[in-house]
């Protein structure tokens, strides 16, 4: 999946979730490079983390793009002719850029860039202990028996507004 730097997540993801729901669809690869690069990341991790089992490969490169800048024509006040050419400038920039192989089926752990799957379970599944629950009354765990300030009675209330 090409990543850009106007993509939408959520459409990235509903796509690349719906594909690797077939199972004929054994890896997703996600690429994106300059001001991209995090949402492919992310774009990644999301997935990652969605469907368990997983293995991950990353390469990083830079990609050479030239950019070329043009000057504005000149106008008719500068006394020059239309037909003129324009100067323009020429850059070539190194972006970086980055791809990420998502698969279902195990790879070579020896390449460089690999992750193997999380162990970890996801935020879905339930915790690990269980958690011991208080009745309405009880202090919670860490708190002292301190008591609440009441008035006493017959104590006449001050009107405390300026």
């Amino acid at each position: 999946m090409r990543v850009k730097e106007g993509s939408k997540i959520r459409n990235l993801m509903a796509f690349a979730t719906a594909s690797m729901a077939q199972p004929a669809t054994r890896a997703i690869v996600f690429s994106g490079c300059g001001r991209a690069t995090t949402k492919t990341v992310t774009c990644a991790e999301i997935l990652k983390r969605r469907l368990a089992g997983l293995h991950q490969v990353t390469r990083l490169r830079y990609r050479s793009v030239r950019e070329v800048w043009q000057s504005l024509p000149p106008g008719p006040t500068q006394g020059q002719t239309p037909g003129e050419p324009v100067a323009s400038l020429s850059v070539l920039k190194n972006v970086p850029s980055l791809a990420i192989l998502l698969s279902k089926d195990a790879l070579d752990p020896r390449q460089p860039g690999y992750q193997p799957p999380n162990p970890d379970p996801g935020p879905s599944s339930p915790p690990a202990a269980p958690t011991s629950k208080r009745s309405l009354g009880e202090p919670a765990a860490g708190e002292g028996s301190a008591k609440r300030s009441q008035p006493e009675p017959g104590a006449a209330d001050e009107d405390r507004t300026a």
